[in-house]
């Protein structure tokens, strides 16, 4: 029985991932659109970039990302501040740049220049790997609930063939001798 919730909760546990995953790239796909057809726009201030890094042990390869500190002052006087990663490696500390923003009672900004092909396709591509990784663990638990699924239901079933099965000793009554 443990086993089996191994092959159960392993598979259950990435698909969760990856349905959270899947939320948060629709979200950001969402909020980027938003900001971008909202037809508002400021000029934002650069306060600060920076960079980090990621992996690069073992055989894994370096990855850096750059990172933009923006504020901006919204049409209704709020100050609003957004840290933006990858962003241009053209845009320094002190630079004024045209953000495009969605007002609410959170603001969602983004210094990106509108790019609804790149940014659909991108979420498109996404959603389609996440989509495979759920497929391939649906496949995983149900091929293995066919290989090896409870066969404890069968066993005190009569009604169930066993025709596979060659006929045992226990198979026949305790009262009867071979």
């Amino acid at each position: 029985m443990s086993m089996d919730f191994m092959f159960y909760a392993v598979p259950g546990l990435i698909m969760a991932v990856t349905v959270f995953l899947a939320v948060r790239v629709i979200r950001r796909a969402l909020g980027l659109r938003r900001a971008w057809n909202s037809g508002l726009t400021a000029e934002a201030r650069c306060l600060r970039t920076y960079t980090t890094t990621s992996g690069g042990s073992g055989d894994s390869s370096v990855r850096t990302t750059l990172h933009h500190v923006y504020e901006f002052t919204a049409r209704d006087g709020r100050t609003i501040r957004f840290e933006e990663e990858d962003g241009p490696g053209t845009t320094l500390e002190g630079d004024i740049v045209v953000v495009h923003y969605a007002e609410g009672e959170t603001v969602k900004a983004t210094a990106q220049a509108p790019s609804h092909i790149r940014n659909t396709a991108a979420t498109v591509g996404i959603l389609t790997f996440l989509s495979v990784v759920v497929v391939f663990c649906v496949g995983f638990m149900v091929t293995y609930t066919e290989a090896f699924g409870d066969s404890s239901s069968t066993d005190d079933d009569p009604s169930v063939s066993k025709m596979d099965e060659p006929p045992s000793i226990d198979d026949g009554s305790y009262s009867e001798v071979p």
